[in-house]
């Protein structure tokens, strides 16, 4: 068999376990499992194949015109060089730990044949994605991750914040996705084709007339899609979808998807100095603002994804001085402990007793009472913190060893000014990034909220899965960085001396301020009584929800329960606790700037169609209806009165008849 039919097989066989699945869902329930499981462990068998025979060479090109589409042409085609083949390995990887995992963690969720099916149908849109050599194609994957992402996050629609969150998610990419299409369009125009290695052999010999306007309307999609400043807030909101989906929309390549899709393109981002700074902007604004912002979340699956929108700030700074290969290096290593991070926070979740929250102002004693779960996280959170020799240490170096690279001069393919924005950035966020791991690892599971009821022994599926995410996180980045250049266009990857040292150096000061600020906020906690505060039967669930919110008090059922006071973030942002936690407004200042001012216009437009355009329609039909009722009056059914009118009518007439013909 081919590496082209196996490379066509592994986006394949998902998209049909998704469609035997909707269709056998409930009239056999029993293939449900076997089809969410098996398809995506065969897709990672034969990425797997395609990257062994790949082995970073030559690229695999193939392609072929279904329909001619004008001037044009969209093609069927395919373009997997080393980046493909192994991020195409993660995706597999990770969709097949998550299908694993939820078999235990929703095994009692009455919609899981439907939620199996669309997980396997996000899968098959992210290697579309992975896969494809044609931006048509890859637009197709593009849109359906969107769409899928939409239903999953929503998957609990019961509760207003799902419906919230799914809608939110959905319209803010679409935002980005509006002149990312427009982009594509002009890029295209420019090239004659869809085909990415027609459109980078276009860029190479100069063909691509207006580079930086092309580039900054794919950064649009590639903000929207990546979670991006300014279009990142729906991430963190997007958590109150199930845990597995948010480990798979973290992990994988959904919110990968822009930073991939310019590591493909680099070129014609590289053709724009002005679309570099701004890309290294982007990336530094995104990596310290979310890093504070989780330092102050309470909420363990939003810290996270604010967790994730900082790492994807990394990647994104890496593109931004010019090397991919740094870029695509922490987005498999991120993938690997991002997805251990949330599937973990999943076990932590089950065993506190709720499903769409989880306040670690609420957690105590869990490091007994899900010992895997605590060690598999560890080691995630090492890896997040950049801790070696755990492989986000590896990654991350990557990316600050390419920015001090371009900072001394030594490349053209990017502007200083953006190696040194990306570097001052990225070492803040190291710093701030251990901070928020520790505080998240001592409120976890050496916090003293309030203990909630115990729910037995974790499923094995769950189990298993912790346990084999846990050897990349461990050990992928110190093999990896010998290996993957040869993957990555030839590409030095190791640890350079100077970074590695204030990197790891701020990350470990990071851990320790942490470590004393919770030594010190628990002093002064052992005076402060802790419990539930309790909640009148007959209250307003929304008052009680919101007086929780706005005294950091998170609300379940008719019991709020007071927060942590040894919380160590409070201590150290101080006054930016508050904002930090509200994720400095920027859904605020949003609505203020696009929200009311859409609805002010279309109240205006309302009233318009209600008062002036209605007004003219009810007169239009008022005269008509004023006739008729005179000519009606005159009907009164007696035939006296007709023969009246009719003599006095033939007299009328005669009398004109006579005066037109003395006239003449």
């Amino acid at each position: 068999m081919t590496t082209t039919t196996l490379a066509v097989l592994v986006p394949l066989l998902p998209f049909l376990g998704a469609a035997a699945g909707l269709l056998l869902g409930r009239t056999a329930p029993g293939f449900v499992r076997p089809l969410a499981v098996l398809p995506p462990l065969a897709s990672l068998v034969l990425a797997v194949l395609v990257a062994v025979r790949q082995g970073g060479g030559t690229a695999v090109d193939a392609h072929t015109e279904l329909t001619p589409t004008g001037s044009v042409p969209i093609e069927l085609a395919l373009h997997i060089d080393g980046f493909a083949a192994l991020v195409a390995v993660l995706v597999t990887c990770v969709a097949a730990c998550v299908q694993i995992y939820s078999t235990g963690y929703l095994r009692d969720d009455p919609r899981y044949p439907s939620y199996a099916a669309l997980v396997s149908l996000f899968t098959s849109a992210m290697l579309l994605v992975v896969y494809s050599g044609d931006l048509i194609v890859l637009l197709v994957g593009w849109e359906v991750m969107g769409i899928c992402s939409y239903f999953l996050v929503g998957h609990y629609w019961e509760t207003p914040e799902a419906r919230a969150a799914s809608l939110k998610a959905f319209l803010v990419t679409k935002l980005g996705d509006v002149p990312f299409l427009i982009g594509l369009f002009a890029l295209a125009g420019d090239a004659g084709s869809f085909r990415l290695t027609r459109i980078l052999g276009a860029v190479t010999s100069g063909g691509i007339d207006h580079p930086t306007p092309v580039a900054l309307l794919l950064l649009a999609g590639v903000a929207g899609k990546s979670a991006q400043f300014p279009l990142h807030t729906w991430l963190p909101d997007a958590m109150a979808g199930p845990t597995p989906v948010s480990a798979l929309i973290h992990a994988a390549t959904m919110v990968a998807a822009g930073v991939y899709f310019i590591a493909r393109l680099l070129p014609l981002f590289e053709a724009s100095r002005a679309a570099m700074v701004v890309l290294a902007v982007m990336a530094a604004v995104t990596m310290a603002g979310s890093a504070l912002a989780a330092l102050a979340q309470d909420d363990i699956k939003r810290v996270l994804a604010y967790s994730t929108v900082g790492q994807l700030g990394y990647m994104t700074g890496a593109l931004a001085v010019g090397d991919r290969g740094a870029a695509v290096f922490h987005l498999l290593a991120h993938g690997a402990f991002k997805a251990l991070l949330f599937l973990a926070a999943g076990a932590v979740i089950h065993a506190a007793g709720t499903n769409s929250l989880a306040a670690m102002s609420r957690m105590r004693g869990l490091r007994d009472r899900v010992p895997d779960a605590y060690w598999t996280m560890t080691v995630a959170l090492l890896a997040l913190a950049a801790i070696p020799p755990f492989s986000g240490f590896f990654s991350k170096e990557s990316v600050l060893g390419a920015a001090e690279h371009v900072t001394q001069g030594h490349t053209a393919h990017a502007p200083g000014a953006a190696g040194w924005i990306v570097l001052v950035a990225g070492l803040f966020t190291a710093l701030l990034t251990a901070a928020y791991a520790t505080r998240l690892w001592l409120l976890a599971f050496r916090g003293r909220g309030t203990e909630a009821p115990d729910h037995g022994r974790q499923p094995l599926a769950m189990t298993v899965v912790l346990w084999v995410l846990a050897i990349p996180s461990l050990a992928l980045g110190g093999l990896a960085y010998r290996v993957l250049p040869d993957w990555f266009d030839g590409r030095d990857l190791t640890p350079t001396l100077l970074t590695s040292i204030l990197g790891t150096g701020l990350a470990l000061v990071g851990c320790l301020l942490t470590y004393g600020a919770w030594q010190r906020t628990t002093a002064l906690a052992a005076r402060t009584p802790l419990g539930a505060v309790a909640v009148h039967p007959e209250a307003d669930a929304g008052l009680v929800e919101a007086e929780a919110i706005a005294t950091h008090r998170p609300a379940y059922g008719d019991i709020a329960y007071a927060p942590d006071p040894a919380d160590p973030g409070r201590l150290l942002l101080g006054p930016l606790h508050r904002p930090a936690a509200a994720g400095f407004h920027l859904d605020a200042v949003y609505t203020a700037l696009f929200v009311r001012p859409v609805q002010a216009g279309a109240s205006l437009v309302r009233f318009l169609d209600r008062e002036v355009v209605d007004t003219y329609v009810r007169g239009a039909a008022a005269l008509p209806r004023l006739l008729g009722a005179a000519v009606r009056r005159a009907q009164t059914g007696n035939v006296q009165t007709y023969v009246s009118a009719l003599l006095a009518g033939t007299v009328v007439l005669a009398v004109a008849v006579l005066l037109v013909a003395t006239g003449a």
